[in-house]
């Protein structure tokens, strides 16, 4: 385990997994593992694939489906967008910062 992760435990298609998860990253690590749980079982639910191993593969397959045609196919950036979040937020605090200031 790299240096700085803790063990977290989350549950997929109600069976628990212990993942290593880096400090600060366990908000992102929940929300991934909330979308993949979803994807999993909207394919079960559908009823064409059995198996908890084919089901994980077929929500891989799809969220990897996913992110490709965003990355070539001209769509969304997500790491652009995180960037100019972060600059709006700087800039917002800035100037809030400002307004503190004056009372």
């Amino acid at each position: 385990m790299a240096e700085g992760a803790r063990t977290v435990e989350v549950t997929l298609l109600g069976r628990s997994y212990r993942v290593a998860c880096a400090e600060g990253e366990r908000e992102a690590l929940m929300q991934a593992v909330a979308y993949l749980d979803a994807k999993m079982n909207e394919i079960m639910k559908a009823g064409k694939v059995m198996g908890a191993e084919r089901i994980a593969v077929m929500a891989a397959l799809n969220v990897a489906h996913e992110m490709l045609g965003m990355k070539l196919g001209g769509g969304f950036d997500l790491g652009r967008a995180k960037r100019r979040i972060g600059q709006i937020e700087a800039q917002l605090d800035a100037a809030l910062a400002k307004q503190d200031k004056l009372f």
